[in-house]
């Protein structure tokens, strides 16, 4: 099984889903991995409280790359409410594969972008 889950995320690494840019999202972050370098930048359109387009871009290893593709997958959608509500665990079931220590903060490296544009660069809980 975890076969199938890193072919996923080396097809979402080399055919990443919604990279580019939006042309005036209503949200946008970025931020880097000081550790290993790895940049992301989501950026959202909404209507009300409710994405309807999202967007990455960046540069970084398979994981990061993959995760933040594979959550720009997944929000669209969803409410802001549920995309603060969304966890560590969340990226991990979608990643599908166990994450050690040391890539831990390359797979999380996305949602803490998007949490940091959703919460309006506001700090927010892990």
């Amino acid at each position: 099984m975890d076969d199938l889950y890193r072919e996923n995320i080396i097809d979402h690494y080399r055919h990443p889903r919604n990279k580019g840019h939006l042309d005036h999202p209503d949200i946008r972050y970025h931020d880097v991995n000081p550790f290993c370098g790895d940049e992301i930048t989501i950026e959202l359109k909404l209507d009300g409280d409710r994405i309807v387009e999202a967007a990455f871009d960046g540069k970084g290893c398979a994981i990061s790359q993959a995760s933040a593709s594979m959550l720009t997958e997944e929000v669209i959608g969803k409410t802001l409410d549920e995309v603060k509500a969304m966890s560590k665990d969340d990226i991990l079931e979608m990643l599908g594969i166990p994450i050690g220590p040391v890539r831990m903060k390359c797979a999380l490296l996305a949602l803490k972008v998007l949490k940091a544009g959703v919460w309006g660069l506001e700090e927010w809980p892990e």
